[in-house]
């Protein structure tokens, strides 16, 4: 297991194991929005959706968990307004305000402050409670995202769902299952460098 403490502060997420210090977390801010940004060039169209395939949300999560609450949320944040503002990093190289799928974006920002959380209580540290925690957080996401889709594209509940839902749902389980791997895994390899830098 990962110390409780580093030099007497809590270790909560991935992300409290090394010395905080300003710059360090305007950089791990500035890292995950770049880094869901990166993920977002990894973009497969859905025929008959405005919603493409991307990495975006298994980046998101991961940002979340890694990052914990308040980090996690404002990478998101600053990924939005970067991107709405002109920063061509939403899927597909795309910016400004995409009408269909901006309820997908503010799920982001809420889906990783989420997960932080339940990561922070230690949700990332076993695989079935990590599926769990990326399970919550996907579902914020398309609680926000589908029924924003319905309105902005003017479809029912049944064809916002067939637009914006189904076609992604097996994609969300393996992304899932990775990070069941995953982060797991990092908090297991940090337990062991502890161990070995306290022999």
């Amino acid at each position: 297991m990962v110390n409780s403490t580093v030099a007497d502060r809590p270790v909560r997420v991935l992300a409290d194991v090394w010395p905080r210090s300003a710059g360090r977390e305007v950089a791990l801010v500035v890292g995950a929005a770049a880094l869901v940004g990166v993920a977002a060039q990894i973009a497969v169209p859905v025929p008959g959706s405005p919603v493409p395939i991307t990495g975006q949300t298994f980046a998101v999560l991961l940002a979340g968990a890694a990052l914990g609450p308040a980090r996690g949320a404002a990478s998101m944040l600053l990924y939005v307004i970067a991107g709405a503002a002109g920063l061509p990093w939403f899927a597909g190289g795309t910016s400004g305000v995409p009408t269909a799928t901006f309820g997908y974006l503010i799920g982001f920002v809420l889906a990783a402050g989420i997960v932080g959380r339940l990561a922070a209580g230690g949700a990332d540290r076993r695989a079935w409670r990590t599926i769990g925690m990326m399970a919550a957080g996907t579902a914020l996401i398309y609680l926000i995202g589908v029924p924003w889709l319905m309105v902005a594209v003017k479809v029912d509940l049944s064809r916002a769902l067939t637009l914006g839902l189904f076609p992604y749902l097996p994609g969300d389980a393996l992304k899932a299952v990775v990070a069941a791997g995953v982060l797991p895994t990092a908090w297991r390899l940090l337990g062991r460098r502890s161990a070995g830098a306290q022999r």
